[in-house]
């Protein structure tokens, strides 16, 4: 008798999305085997994904050691072993990932998944993050590849080098649509620009309206004028630019009832004008929640010019003036710099400074000096406007009005946070990727990276695929606080599904095979997911 057993636990959820969404074939379609080895790239590619996705909490170098105790034929196929994952044949696939283009790589993929799922890929949310290296990168490498640079670090790591990635996902489940490796040093406002001038091609060719949503970065003169004049976007005007304080002071002024009501704690107020060369709709909006932090922000603010104050007034106090008028003119000159309180004069005090020291002498010469005392008051009026101003904030759009009204502007808007960040925390999360980015070449950064962001595309389709499934059969499944939910993380579920064998029996040669672990749970989760997924955890349709 022979046994044969291998862990499968939620490995054969990502394994059968894979299998799916025909990652291993795209991207054989575009990078051919090499005869003389056993898995082709993709298959590595896959290798890493599902490694990263399997809470290994280890680098990619040790993948073999990952898959030694897994089922590695339900999660491949037949002839594969944990040991053709090496890292001779990991570093081998980034590199053919890279001379082919990894950005271009990606997109074809992203594309033909988005197309097979039917995402909605109207709304289009961008941005940024950063992520920290370390080593030494060899000078020898391609000079197109990336610069592993010092730079503005978002890890708040200053310390080490990075490598910049641009993110776009659609609205719909947090799809990535597109991923691109920048340098360590690149600005969001160069990277916005480049890639507003490449979306203008793909937006033009798409059979229904598009529209790129991004942060703040987005809204610069140049971008605006240069790139956007035909891409339809919203993004929030940064609060350097002046207009944009301006607008919010005009739009306080205007009686409460002439603002529209977007929920129980949200409002706004839209005007129309022309900015940077374009017609625009700026969209005013209110927030309670903003107002209650910015309360906390400006008594902070209060608080520290208040010390500031106090000491310049003690420093003052020491000092002796010449005449009364130079005394006042140095409380108008901290008054000047005061934006939450007055400085008044309290009194103004002569003293008489004799020529020489001691008691001096009747009718002795002397001369008058003035000293000058005053006290700080707060500016109430000031602190309820500031704290007015900073509750507000102000969204640009040339989107047409009749194409998507203020409220949808605003959601979109919104759920750009909870789209593109979600990715970015994702992919950030020791748990899935921890240590990935300790490799010697910028070229397989740039491969490790995309390798990452196809992690974040199967996931969220896997996740998308479970919510439509239960929203749609009016299914429920348990939360972390055991309450059913249709909308459950798909991270969740991975735990609950630790606990699953694939087990394999010999005897007299006859082969029988069973899968340990399938509780209740677990095969009511199953039942959400595709027939590849379950047929990969024995369960035949």
């Amino acid at each position: 008798m022979k046994v044969k057993s291998g862990r499968i636990d939620h490995l054969g959820i990502i394994a059968g999305t894979i299998k799916d969404l025909r990652i291993i074939e795209l991207i054989n379609e575009r990078i051919p085997q090499d005869p003389r080895e056993k898995i082709s790239t993709g298959e590595a590619i896959a290798g890493m994904i599902i490694n990263g996705l399997g809470f290994s909490d280890r680098p990619m170098s040790l993948t073999p050691q990952f898959f030694q105790n897994k089922a590695m034929e339900q999660l491949f196929r037949k002839g594969v072993t944990a040991d053709d994952f090496n890292r001779h044949k990991l570093g081998r696939a980034l590199d053919s990932c890279y001379t082919y283009g990894t950005d271009r790589l990606f997109a074809e993929i992203s594309f033909a998944v988005c197309c097979q799922e039917k995402v909605d890929c109207r709304f289009n949310s961008e941005d940024t993050t950063t992520f920290s290296v370390t080593g030494e990168y060899d000078r020898e490498c391609d000079e197109n590849a990336i610069s592993i640079t010092h730079g503005y670090s978002k890890d708040h790591r200053p310390d080490l080098k990075q490598a910049v990635l641009e993110l776009m996902v659609s609205q719909d489940g947090g799809i990535p649509i597109i991923s691109k490796s920048w340098n360590g040093n690149e600005s969001d406002s160069k990277i916005f620009r480049e890639r507003s001038a490449e979306l203008l091609e793909s937006f033009k060719k798409s059979d229904g309206p598009r529209f790129l949503i991004a942060d703040s970065k987005l809204y610069a003169k140049k971008t605006l004028q240069d790139t956007l004049k035909e891409i339809p976007f919203i993004t929030r005007v940064p609060s350097v630019v002046k207009e944009e304080q301006l607008r919010i002071a005009e739009a306080l002024e205007i009686v409460p009832e002439q603002w529209k009501k977007l929920d129980d704690h949200n409002r706004y107020h839209t005007i129309e004008l022309e900015y940077y060369g374009q017609r625009q709709r700026w969209i005013i909006v209110g927030s309670d929640e903003m107002k209650n932090r910015s309360k906390k922000s400006v008594e902070k603010a209060v608080q520290r010019e208040s010390e500031s104050l106090e000491k310049e007034l003690t420093k003052i106090a020491r000092q002796e003036f010449a005449c009364e008028a130079d005394a006042k003119n140095a409380f108008s000159h901290i008054n000047k710099r005061a934006k939450y309180h007055f400085v008044k004069v309290e009194k103004i005090v002569e003293k008489k400074v004799f020529s020489t020291k001691g008691c001096p002498k009747l009718n002795a010469s002397c001369t008058l000096v003035y000293l000058v005392r005053g006290y700080v008051k707060k500016d109430e009026n000031a602190v309820e406007k500031n704290i007015q101003q900073k509750s507000c904030y102000v969204l640009a759009t040339t989107i047409p009005a009749k194409d998507l009204s203020e409220e949808e502007v605003i959601l979109a808007y919104k759920r750009q946070n909870s789209s593109v960040e979600r990715g970015f925390r994702f992919l950030k999360d020791p748990v899935f990727f921890t240590s990935s980015l300790f490799v010697k070449k910028p070229e397989r950064i740039e491969g490790l990276l995309m390798m990452m962001t196809l992690a974040l595309l199967v996931f969220s389709i896997a996740q998308r695929r479970l919510r439509i499934y239960l929203q749609e059969t009016n299914e429920t499944l348990p939360n972390q606080i055991r309450k059913e939910t249709t909308r459950p993380t798909l991270r969740w579920i991975f735990q609950l599904m630790e606990g699953i064998e694939y087990v394999q029996v010999v005897i007299d040669g006859v082969v029988r095979q069973t899968r340990t672990g399938l509780t209740d749970l677990r095969l009511r989760i199953l039942a959400c997911f595709s027939p590849t997924i379950q047929k990969i955890y024995g369960l035949e349709i």
